[in-house]
């Protein structure tokens, strides 16, 4: 089995960790001070930051908001020939940081797991998994192995990515963060499509501000896509509010 580094040990490192450890030799690291009792619930092992980027394949999962001072500080421990992927929620900005930060001698792979542990609960199957090609051909074997685990696997360019993931995430999570802030109610009287609003509420209230943050402002297309919908929203309430209340 191939070396494992896994750098963050957060809610999707340790998802990740309950399902590569079944492929690979895995050592996670993590600042936090629960992470080493979570790696011993989860079955692998607990080292530093210079062990873990010492391994085979290292695999960076820590918040977007944090990754280029992570680059730097795995750069110096990475062995010739290895392969380091992350897992961020964007990619323009983690695939420029990876080539401008990490040694021209390892390969990179910027990947996005469109899950997490809330909507993994009931296995992999079908889950969407984008991979970026950003320097060497170990794209084909990230892309290879994603899809062994049953995963629906899309290869793109970083920044096709965040174009689409403008509206496919940082508009759900807009709207999905704004229910949750709302308390919208668990009525009794609810409509199929009102249901789909609570099942939104239910998996993006499980996400961190972290993630929402990062989703929020490190795709360079999300502002322009959040300014228009909530000017539409806007505009449809002023077009209601210009009609003639209905007589009784």
């Amino acid at each position: 089995m191939k070396s494992l580094g896994l750098v963050g040990f957060g809610q999707f490192g340790r998802l990740a960790a309950g399902v590569l450890k079944l492929h690979f030799d895995v050592l996670a690291t993590d600042v936090a001070a629960e992470a080493e009792a979570a790696a011993r619930t989860a079955g692998v092992a607990f080292g530093t930051l210079e062990q873990a980027a010492a391994r085979e394949v290292v695999v960076v999962a820590v918040p977007v908001i944090v990754m280029r001072e992570m680059f730097a500080a795995i750069a110096p421990h990475l062995r010739p020939g290895a392969l380091v992927v992350d897992v961020g929620s964007v990619k323009m900005l983690p695939a420029r940081w990876m080539a401008e930060l990490l040694p021209a001698n390892v390969d990179l792979v910027a990947t996005h797991p469109l899950f997490g542990p809330q909507s993994a609960q009931a296995g992999l199957k079908g889950l969407r998994f984008v991979v970026c090609p950003i320097r060497g051909d170990r794209y084909e074997r990230v892309a290879a192995f994603g899809r062994s685990l049953g995963l629906s696997v899309t290869v793109t360019s970083p920044e096709e990515h965040d174009r689409e993931m403008a509206y496919v995430q940082a508009l759900t999570h807009l709207i999905g963060r704004s229910l949750v802030n709302l308390e919208i109610p668990d009525e009794q009287l609810k409509t199929p499509s009102y249901q789909h609003l609570l099942e939104l509420c239910s998996l993006i209230g499980a996400d961190t501000f972290e993630l929402f943050t990062a989703i929020q402002t490190q795709n360079p297309y999300a502002a322009e896509v959040a300014e228009a919908f909530v000017s539409q929203a806007r505009s449809l309430l002023d077009q209601v509010a210009r009609i003639p209340p209905a007589r009784l």
